[in-house]
């Protein structure tokens, strides 16, 4: 995964130390085949990242100034190829304290956004991601690795038509 320029700073001065940094998690949907009832079923971009082959949505770390669902937006098209709007803020939550490899701890409050396709043709367009693909929700399931429990929740957020955001407590694996 490219870490940003401003972590890679903040590396130089904290170490492997934890870091808290604001993450956004982008949910697309668009509108898919027509179902055996005649209505179409949405269609979520799904990415299987590169670094460990899971399958999540898309999923980044705000820059400085950034707003978040703009970071969503961005993301997204760094990631897949794929323009999107965001439609909604649909949840708020704060990860586990993520170890990477190399030994740097990261914990994250994590937006989530329910994202509107716009236009694009998926493909794995900056290197993070080995494969990205559009699954209907009848396939979501079948993806191996299985999505984890986090961020299946992410996704039932996007689907759901709460006028709220939900606020999750915090995440541990």
């Amino acid at each position: 995964m490219a870490i940003p320029d401003f972590v890679l700073e903040l590396r130089r001065h904290v170490g492997t130390m934890p870091l808290w940094l604001i993450g956004c998690t982008a949910v697309v949907l668009r509108d898919g085949a027509a179902g055996a009832a005649g209505a179409a079923e949405p269609e979520l971009l799904m990415v299987r990242r590169a670094d460990n082959g899971a399958w999540t949505a898309v999923t980044g770390i705000v820059d400085p100034g950034e707003h978040p669902a703009m970071a969503a937006v961005r993301e997204t098209l760094e990631e897949t190829a794929i323009t999107a709007e965001v439609t909604a803020l649909v949840q708020v939550g704060v990860t586990g304290t993520v170890t990477y490899q190399n030994g740097d701890r990261t914990q994250y409050l994590d937006l989530t956004y329910r994202c509107r396709y716009v236009a694009g043709d998926p493909h794995p367009a900056d290197g993070e991601n080995a494969e990205v693909r559009w699954v209907s929700l009848a396939a979501l399931g079948a993806l191996r690795p299985a999505i984890t429990p986090h961020m299946r929740a992410r996704i039932d957020a996007a689907l759901a038509d709460d006028p709220q955001p939900r606020s999750v407590p915090l995440e541990r694996d």
